[in-house]
């Protein structure tokens, strides 16, 4: 957004949460930045600096807010081009991929070249992918040492620092405290017991969560997900320098904020950026409602705040399109649970039912198509579910949220068995594509009262950009209340 003085400041005075994550204010005569909801007394305008992004006001200088907390401001999905590279570029830099693979690699798996990311990157968030990939580092440590009881020394592990005194040093720098007394001063009712950690992850309201879990719920793998009256857990496989990270979470309503409320295993506490980049996907924190109701009209009206639901593993939710064609949800979940528990990976959790972790791309691509048939499915769509596995273990096919659109729809469309509502499905929620429409899908033809596929893409127009969103309400449309 334009940082307007004006409208920033009405924004701050409404603590006007559709706001939230799209600006920070930092008040000169504190050197202190906050979140636009912040409940502190408010600053007066000629004391008041709007930035872009966190990582801004920190590099001009100012410190983070203790009460409202910036690290906890929801982010921004867009589908402006190039508002969504360098979104894009930025959930990579969260993923640590500035680490292993540097800004010449980010670059390139975005298409474009690193002085145009820097350039685009520095356009949207007034700072360079360096100093935000520091910035970035820092909240999370200061997150960990807030919300968890880890040692002083696994947070700075876990949040990206390679050396302890880097961490300690830049952490006095920038937030003028030792970490220990930054613990000292969080509330100690957030610290919990060992081997759990938890955390607040917000978003902008209203937030359909009795849509979203009735998306899940109706797709949950036996032994892999489940879902109860109040959260939904899972267990997952983070892979971070070839190793896999295994363990479960849970993720619910936060009863008293704006937000979710996440607990995870400890066995993740080294791949925690990852972990909550992805939760932030699947539950779709990102959207901005107000905004996409003013595309979609009357359609918003009937479910306001519906999410897209996307996914915490791609390769997963693609494996489940491909074996979703021509058949129900519930036979497509039957058949997904028998893939899981064949080929996954057995693990203990504090959830009876929660058993296994869904298999690897690497782990299907070397099992046969009998193997797979024998599931339940025709060879041919067997055949597609190796050739997808190959082509996500090989590298030619990556299903993140971070990876070029147009790209990854070619290659999708090449894996033989591969239709265009397949493809639409997988952008849709492992791509996290807003505007993606499925328009031949039965649901969507049923509920539009149409029979002519061309007539629902013609009708999908009025939509754009947002047309995914429109897919969730036609889809929940044909649900009975």
């Amino acid at each position: 957004m334009m940082l307007d003085s004006a409208t920033c400041y009405r924004a701050l005075r409404a603590r006007d949460a559709r706001f939230d994550g799209r600006f920070f204010v930092a008040v000169s005569s504190t050197r202190i930045y906050c979140r636009p909801v912040c409940t502190v007394r408010q600053p007066k305008l000629a004391n008041c600096r709007f930035y872009p992004s966190a990582a801004a006001a920190e590099v001009a200088g100012y410190r983070p807010c203790l009460r409202c907390r910036p690290e906890l401001a929801p982010g921004n999905s867009s589908v402006d081009a190039t508002t969504r590279v360098a979104q894009a570029a930025a959930g990579l830099i969260e993923d640590r991929a500035l680490d292993s693979a540097g800004l010449e690699g980010i670059a390139s798996s975005l298409g474009i070249t690193d002085r145009h990311l820097r350039r685009t990157f520095s356009a949207e968030f007034g700072v360079s992918p360096i100093e935000f990939a520091q910035t970035q580092r820092l909240l999370l440590a200061k997150r960990l040492l807030t919300d968890t009881s880890l040692p002083v020394t696994e947070v700075a592990f876990a949040s990206g620092f390679a050396s302890l005194r880097r961490f300690h040093a830049l952490f006095r720098q920038r937030y003028r405290l030792q970490p220990g007394q930054l613990r000292q001063r969080a509330n100690r009712k957030a610290i919990q017991v060992a081997d759990v950690l938890s955390f607040e992850l917000s978003f902008r309201p209203p937030y359909d969560w009795p849509a979203m879990r009735a998306f899940l719920g109706a797709r949950a793998i036996a032994g892999v997900e489940m879902l109860d009256d109040l959260c939904y857990r899972r267990t997952v496989r983070v892979i971070s320098q070839g190793k896999d990270h295994l363990g479960w979470v849970e993720i619910g309503l936060s009863p008293k904020k704006t937000g979710i409320h996440v607990v995870a295993s400890s066995s993740l506490a080294r791949v925690l950026p990852t972990l909550l980049g992805r939760i932030k996907a699947l539950m779709d924190l990102s959207c901005n409602p107000t905004e996409i109701a003013g595309v979609l009209g009357e359609l918003a009206q009937r479910r306001p705040g519906i999410r897209v639901p996307g996914a915490f593993d791609g390769f997963e939710v693609a494996v489940r399109a491909v074996i979703g064609q021509q058949v129900t949800v519930a036979a497509a979940r039957t058949i997904v649970g028998r893939l899981a528990a064949a080929l996954g990976d057995p693990i203990q959790t504090p959830v009876e039912t929660l058993t296994t972790v869904f298999p690897s791309a690497a782990r299907v691509a070397d099992v046969t198509v009998g193997l797979i048939a024998r599931l339940g499915m025709p060879a041919a769509r067997a055949r597609t579910v190796i050739a997808l596995a190959r082509a996500v273990a090989d590298g030619q096919l990556i299903l993140t949220p971070h990876t070029d659109l147009d790209t990854t729809l070619e290659r999708l469309r090449m894996l033989p068995g591969v239709g265009e509502w397949t493809a639409q499905y997988i952008a849709m929620r492992a791509l996290a594509w807003p505007d993606a429409f499925p328009h031949t899908d039965l649901g969507v033809m049923k509920a539009l009262k149409e029979k002519d596929a061309r007539r629902v893409l013609e009708a999908g127009e009025a939509w754009r950009p947002w047309r995914a969103y429109a897919v969730m309400q036609l889809w929940h449309s044909l649900t009975k209340e």
